[in-house]
């Protein structure tokens, strides 16, 4: 049988589209779907895969307020805690309010829950790592010891734009207390050795029964973190992909929004406490921006209406 080869090109929004729809036809996230419970936590990625696995956002929610941590306008930023929903979780594909702290959300769920979180690293071992602005490493840093304890499926989507040579070595560079400089927050790594990593290369596989190599990446003018693949497969197989894959080019990055940084402290939802509660005496040493009013910020760093 004749083999062919197709390059592909993806952006990261793009790749979060991929990803996204390859998490939904994971059997064991089908599976728990249907007869199950599935938490989604916050992550640009997981915006995706919520569309893919119900068909649409829920709610009236904004998705680019569906993060906690993330990149914006190159510096390590965070959304306002007011402004970003709850973890999204799926009762037997039905939405249902998540419970108040993390140990009771994946105690509601049977042995076929899964816990799907993205990561900010993934090297070429399939090892994925989360930044952690919050000091106790945010949702992931409550979960995770349930997770593991119990053994619930850990599915983290992650575009190989974020491809590091060592998750290992990431996680021992960083750490609040370890940091004299950061660009914006404060952040520590929490390595998840034990997940199902999906990356495009994944989503490729499992979409399409392809095997692709990464081989490059790279963009200017939006296009930056671009990554370029070689798939390998039927002729058969690989004109079922080209269809599916130029349907999603094009696909919009996420329109995302920093939270004001004059009272800006790092919180998470799997905590009890009002924010200032949650922030204690260190909230203004978490990011060099903290207490900042929106006019005294750098001139790179997009501002907000200036409202406080």
């Amino acid at each position: 049988m004749s083999l062919l080869r197709a390059a592909f090109a993806f952006t990261p929004a793009e790749s979060k589209r991929l990803i996204g729809r390859a998490v939904a036809r994971l059997p064991e996230v089908r599976a728990a779907f249907e007869n199950d419970l599935i938490v989604i936590a916050h992550g640009s990625t997981n915006v995706y895969v919520t569309e893919e696995l119900t068909g649409q956002f829920p709610g009236a929610r904004a998705r680019g307020s569906f993060l906690s941590g993330h990149m914006f306008n190159g510096v390590m930023c965070q959304t306002a805690p007011g402004e970003k929903g709850p973890m999204i979780v799926l009762d037997k594909g039905k939405s249902i309010p998540p419970a108040p702290m993390m140990d009771k959300v994946l105690a509601a769920g049977g042995p076929g829950t899964i816990f799907i979180k993205g990561a900010n690293a993934v090297d070429a071992e399939g090892n994925a790592g989360v930044f952690c602005a919050h000091p106790g490493c945010g949702t992931i840093g409550f979960a995770y010891g349930y997770i593991s304890g119990r053994g619930v499926k850990l599915i983290v989507p992650v575009g190989l734009e974020k491809m590091v040579a060592s998750v290992k070595a990431a996680c021992n560079q960083l750490g609040h207390d370890n940091l004299y400089y950061h660009t914006g927050q404060k952040i520590g790594m929490m390595p998840m050795m034990n997940a199902k990593v999906v990356t495009e290369i994944t989503a490729l596989k499992v979409l399409f029964d392809l095997d692709a190599v990464h081989v490059g990446g790279g963009g200017v003018t939006g296009s930056e973190g671009t990554v370029v693949l070689v798939a390998t497969g039927t002729k058969a197989q690989i004109d079922a992909a080209i269809p599916v894959i130029e349907s999603i080019k094009g696909e919009p990055p996420l329109q995302t929004m920093k939270n004001f940084c004059a009272d800006c402290v790092p919180t998470t939802p799997a905590m009890a406490g009002t924010v200032k509660e949650q922030a204690g005496p260190a909230a203004k040493l978490t990011c060099i921006y903290a207490g900042k009013r929106e006019n005294e910020l750098p001139r790179g760093f997009i501002r907000r209406p200036e409202t406080v």
